[in-house]
């Protein structure tokens, strides 16, 4: 086990060497924890002096990342390039494109509060443009690299291939905050149409996959200790699909003619209550494998962060099903759901900085079962516990 007084010897030139494209997925899960208590049907008001400060964490935390990103690729194109062609790894490239549409997202809900509005829409303008073309890019250039250069087996899937095919999702439900701030008429319908096409993109491309992650669960058993808490991930489209749909039809009114808004409104309920109540019977699954996983043994890895963002998409589904069906049981769960997304957020906020402390997330990784990217798991000490 690494402590803090036995760091790792990390040569400061290498210390960006193994800075994967997963590293996203804290500024995704930081970034939910401010968009996710915006979007409570009740108890916003108590977390409005805190919720902007978490939003501005997480802007810190993706201009550091896309500064030591670009330096990766700068100074070791050699790792980047084998990032891109390792069929581990370069699902995560997902990450970046939601990271950006996550922060972008929280400028105009959060971040507006401190900022102002006007700076808060360029912001958001900007990150929700540069993330949703890089999501679209990532839903092309993944598949086709595993497609084409990968050569991934069954037993390998995994819940980490439905990252970048997600993030056309957050595109989706992120998309419509903007649609107020565009000219009436054509423009505001194009978007809103756009993300509902986004929805579209997503979800059957998840429809095809998905259950090619559910039969390996199955038929292979579970994922190696490291990789458990990637089960979560099943949920990102889940609740990111209800909430997309459900902030499409709030946008609809007076931008789409009748009688499709109403029709999106009643869309937004026959969807997502089904939706959402698969997506609890996913969180039950998963949970039973990790907690199975925790008693064999498992420590911190970077994979902790997947419990974060795709729970943060279930508060904010559970949300929108509270608002457009009046049901209080779905104000109770969005509650719910927030207080696991808070201790998750803490648990893998906490490891990976005694994690950057001790160097072990920084240093070089030694092999690890199923094929896990650089950085996120046990290395050649153990892992940090």
């Amino acid at each position: 086990m690494v402590t803090a007084a036995q760091p790792l010897a990390v040569p400061r030139v290498a210390r960006v060497r193994h800075l994967g494209p997963h590293w996203y997925a804290s500024v995704m899960g930081t970034a939910v924890i401010a968009t996710a208590g915006t979007a409570l049907p009740v108890g916003a008001e108590a977390l409005r002096g805190v919720l902007p400060a978490v939003w501005t964490l997480g802007l810190v935390l993706l201009v550091a990342l896309l500064a030591a990103r670009a330096l990766h690729w700068t100074r070791h194109r050699d790792q980047a390039r084998a990032h891109l062609l390792d069929p581990a790894v370069a699902p995560f490239y997902g990450c970046l494109a939601m990271a950006l549409l996550a922060v972008g997202g929280g400028a105009l809900t959060v971040g507006r509060r401190w900022i102002g509005t006007g700076p808060a829409l360029g912001l958001d303008a900007v990150l929700f443009t540069a993330g949703t073309a890089v999501g679209l890019g990532s839903a092309v250039a993944v598949p086709y690299l595993m497609a084409a250069r990968h050569r991934a087996e069954p037993s390998q899937a995994s819940p980490v291939w439905l990252l970048p095919l997600v993030a056309p999702m957050v595109s989706a439900a992120l998309g419509p905050l903007l649609v107020p701030y565009l000219p009436p008429g054509q423009p505001r319908q194009t978007l809103l149409l756009g993300c509902f096409a986004l929805f579209g993109l997503s979800l059957f491309a998840t429809l095809i996959t998905l259950p090619l992650v559910f039969a390996r669960l199955l038929t292979a058993g579970p994922l190696p200790l490291a990789l458990t808490p990637t089960v979560f991930l099943v949920l990102g489209p889940l609740g990111q699909s209800t909430t997309a749909v459900g902030a499409i039809a709030k946008a609809a009114p007076g931008v789409v003619p009748a009688p499709y808004d109403r029709a999106l409104d009643v869309l937004a309920v026959l969807y997502g209550v089904p939706v959402m109540g698969f997506a609890l019977l996913w969180l039950a699954f998963a949970t039973a494998l990790v907690v199975r996983a925790r008693r064999q043994g498992m420590g911190f890895a970077m994979t902790w962060w997947a419990f974060t963002f795709p729970v943060g998409t279930c508060v904010t589904g559970a949300a929108s099903l509270a608002r457009h069906t009046g049901l209080a049981v779905y104000d109770g769960l969005a509650l719910g759901l927030y207080a696991v997304l808070v201790a998750a957020w803490l648990a893998a906020g906490s490891g990976t900085v005694r994690g950057l402390l001790s160097g072990e997330l920084l240093a070089g990784p030694a092999p690890a079962p199923g094929g896990l990217p650089s950085g996120t798991g046990r290395t050649r000490s153990g892992g940090v516990r």
